[in-house]
């Protein structure tokens, strides 16, 4: 069956309209709520009435607005880092930082189970690399240990599709044993892990002198669009040169950075927020296994993140699954390969903030029925 879009009608929050029916929504990575709040909807308004819609070109043009500068150093305040800067992507920041970072002198490590984009990248590279062992410091080790005197060890901080995380304290141990660069991408870690959602390296107690290379998105915990790379002054200054999706991709709409920096202002100031998303985690992973609802990757280990899989194996059972959800009022997405190896499909549910508690004892109720035939205990 082909991949197909389904069409969502007004805001993306926790209650959402897609294809013409009023759901819960359980598969986006709106971790704090905040892609429908009103207050990043008012910043945005109030920039384009001031600045339009467009930046008309890249940032080394004229397309470098000051709501872009405000953003960027906000987010390097907030991370403790010297600088920030601000691409159109997670991708585009991947793709970019990666091909300006490695040349074919460089050896690449990688994580297996990285997400596409650093997959990509480093691809992109054209440099040797393995692909290690996933979340293994010691096969990052011993790559390492073959590896000649430039390397890069490349991981996700939070995994999408298992919600696990990385063992950075060990990697970053083990990249200064080797003298090599840790390159971490923490879409996921960024403002839900770490003390007040300062992301994974924060929750490993590392600083960006360990994590030299540290990228985050902000269309997931902040609730708006685009991504950035976040360090020493000397990495932004270098990116600048050398990226080449920043430097030849025009300038994202400044109307977004006002966006994100007032999402980002909401996850300084409201605590509560991430306290009530974690509240939300522990909650349905308690109900899951109250009703022997089995979570976690394939090799049994469930994390304790906003991203919950439930591993089903097959796809075409997962995909039914997810159908059967849908028609009982929770989307729920259901994941197959080629985005996960063949006989790992499951259905990738998402916590938020803005999930009520009714909403969650409802998806665990659906998600009990559906399976049930099938559904191992705890």
């Amino acid at each position: 069956m082909l991949r197909q879009r389904r069409v969502v009608d007004g805001s993306h929050g926790a209650r959402i309209r897609v294809d013409g029916r009023d759901c819960v929504n359980f598969c986006a990575n709106d971790y704090l709520g905040l892609a429908a709040d009103p207050r990043l909807a008012e910043a945005a308004r109030a920039s384009l009435a001031r600045d339009g819609t467009g930046s008309g070109a890249a940032a080394l043009i004229s397309g470098h607005n000051r709501e872009h500068r405000a953003l960027e150093e906000a987010l390097a305040d907030f991370l403790g880092a010297e600088a920030a800067l601000l691409f159109s992507s997670g991708w585009a920041a991947n793709l970019g930082a990666l091909r300006a970072l490695a040349g074919p002198d460089t050896h690449l490590c990688a994580d297996a189970l990285n997400h596409a984009s650093l997959i990509d990248g480093v691809r992109l590279t054209k440099a040797p690399y393995a692909r290690v062992t996933h979340a293994d410091a010691a096969a990052f080790d011993a790559a390492l240990g073959n590896a000649p005197d430039a390397a890069i060890a490349v991981t996700d901080g939070v995994f999408s599709m298992d919600g696990d995380v990385a063992p950075l304290p060990e990697l970053a141990g083990v990249c200064a044993r080797r003298g090599a660069t840790l390159y971490v991408d923490d879409a996921h870690g960024f403002g839900v892990c770490g003390p007040d959602g300062r992301g994974s390296l924060a929750a490993a107690g590392l600083s960006h002198a360990d994590v030299p290379v540290y990228v985050a998105t902000l269309g997931k915990s902040l609730g708006a669009s685009g991504a950035f790379v976040a360090g020493s002054r000397t990495l932004i200054d270098y990116l600048v040169q050398k990226a080449r999706t920043w430097v030849f991709s025009t300038a994202p709409p400044p109307a977004l950075s006002a966006a994100a920096r007032a999402g980002l202002a909401v996850l300084r100031s409201e605590p509560e927020r991430l306290a009530a998303l974690h509240a939300n985690i522990a909650h349905f992973r308690a109900g899951a296994t109250e009703r022997g609802i089995r979570l976690g990757p394939p090799d049994g280990a469930a994390g304790e993140h906003a991203i919950q899989p439930l591993l089903l194996g097959d796809a075409g059972r997962t995909m039914a699954a997810s159908r059967a959800l849908f028609e009982r009022g929770y989307w729920v997405a259901g994941i197959r390969p080629p985005t996960v190896p063949a006989g790992t499909s499951r259905l990738r549910l998402t916590l938020s903030a803005a999930h009520t508690r009714e909403q969650i004892e409802g998806v665990l109720d659906a998600l009990h029925a559906v399976l049930a035939p099938q559904a191992e205990p705890a």
